[in-house]
């Protein structure tokens, strides 16, 4: 699949199934994170990989979708190695999400459900109390075809020179 290709087909799939994702494939995504841009090339990403059902069964409490998977890629940060460690997380999270989509698999970015219980997920994971814990990638087969929500056309959101002068 082509990079476009794969931005356009890339869903959020909430609705997942147990797949085996072999270690080439689970190396090419967290690769596609690590090489994700980083403020002042900091990079204050690391990533966890959860195949442990207890565990994933644990981290389910933020998110349903989590229980069913085989996998999980857990996003944490620590905020005193940059300050644009935010920005790194996103960029690192959406080019995961990206080459989890190129290789025929479905994800979801769980963030929101998460932070909401951090502390007791940072512990279920041994995150130092440092760092923040900030996604969880879940990785499995979609259980039916998903699009991608609809967005809004590019006329809407496109200015030229300056805001509020549509695009010719």
């Amino acid at each position: 699949m082509d990079l476009f290709e794969t931005i356009a087909k890339r869903a959020s799939v909430r609705d997942l199934q147990p797949t085996d994702v072999p270690e080439g494939d689970l190396e090419r995504i967290l690769d596609a994170g690590r090489r994700a841009p980083s403020g002042r090339n900091r990079q204050p990403i690391e990533f966890i990989v959860i195949s442990d059902v207890d565990t994933i069964k644990k981290l389910s409490k933020a998110q349903d979708c989590i229980a069913d998977v085989s996998v999980l890629i857990a996003v944490a940060a620590d905020p005193e190695k940059s300050e644009y460690w935010l920005e790194d997380v996103a960029a690192a999270t959406e080019n995961m999400l990206l080459a989890i989509t190129a290789l025929g698999y479905a994800s979801v970015w769980v963030e929101g459900t998460l932070l909401r219980a951090e502390a007791d997920h940072k512990k279920v994971l041994g995150v130092p109390d440092n760092m923040r814990l900030m996604v969880v990638l879940p990785v499995g087969a979609p259980a039916k075809a998903t699009a991608q929500a609809q967005k809004r056309p590019l006329k809407e959101m496109v200015h030229r020179e300056r805001y509020g002068t549509p695009r010719p």
